[in-house]
């Protein structure tokens, strides 16, 4: 659910849809954890702008 807000958050803003790729999950898994259990936003901050800018080159960087 939190995933889907996100989307529809950065998607009302004019960015692209943004899927977390498979072979991030370890990265993304870890941002969410230091969120969670050191209250520090930072690196899950720039995995998803990471993952936002690379969608809007066209480059997005999860394989389908």
């Amino acid at each position: 659910m939190g995933r889907f807000l996100m989307n529809a958050m950065l998607a009302s803003g004019g960015y692209p849809w943004t899927v977390i790729p498979v072979e991030e999950r370890n990265a993304y898994m870890n941002a969410l954890e230091k969120a969670s259990v050191d209250k520090d936003i930072t690196t899950f901050g720039k995995f998803i702008s990471w993952l936002v800018e690379e969608g809007m080159k066209g480059t997005p960087e999860a394989k389908v």
